[in-house]
């Protein structure tokens, strides 16, 4: 090896090196981020699933929906008020509208439905506060929203 090219090496990987931890932070926050995408929708599930059942109001719906929420994010009680209080940081919405179906051949159905919407802001962990001090346009958190639909049995 020549004299001159002994630490090419070690500079060559000092370059390299914060790329490969910008990529693995992507992909870190990006697990997170979906993980928790994943929640919400089995939340927004669970609570239209509930909805659509006699006997329960829009407030059993928020708690249960908020009680799946915090056992799939693993909050505490207090942080689960954090991210899904009155803050604006995450909500549920229950509405019961009613839908009409077109049948081939006859007059339209019509369909009472439940539609459950749950709104939750993610915060970024890692990579978030890196992009912010490159460009201060890019926000440290997005928002996640998931809607479930179905239909009343009556």
């Amino acid at each position: 090896m020549n004299r001159r090219e002994r630490g090419a090496a070690l500079v060559e990987f000092a370059f390299a090196l914060p790329l490969l931890l910008v990529v693995l932070a992507g992909i870190v926050d990006f697990g997170f981020a979906f993980q928790r995408y994943e929640v919400i929708t089995n939340a927004a599930r669970e609570g239209a699933r509930l909805a659509t059942l006699p006997g329960y109001d829009s407030t059993s719906v928020e708690s249960r929906v908020r009680s799946y929420v915090q056992q799939g994010l693993s909050l505490s009680p207090a942080g689960l008020t954090a991210t899904m209080g009155a803050s604006g940081s995450g909500s549920v919405t229950t509405t019961y509208p009613t839908v009409s179906v077109p049948v081939t051949g006859l007059p339209n159905v019509t369909v009472n439905t439940a539609l459950v919407t749950v709104t939750y802001r993610h915060t970024f962990l890692l990579l978030g506060p890196m992009l912010g001090l490159i460009n201060h346009s890019w926000s440290n958190n997005i928002t996640l929203r998931a809607t479930s639909q179905m239909r009343i049995e009556s």
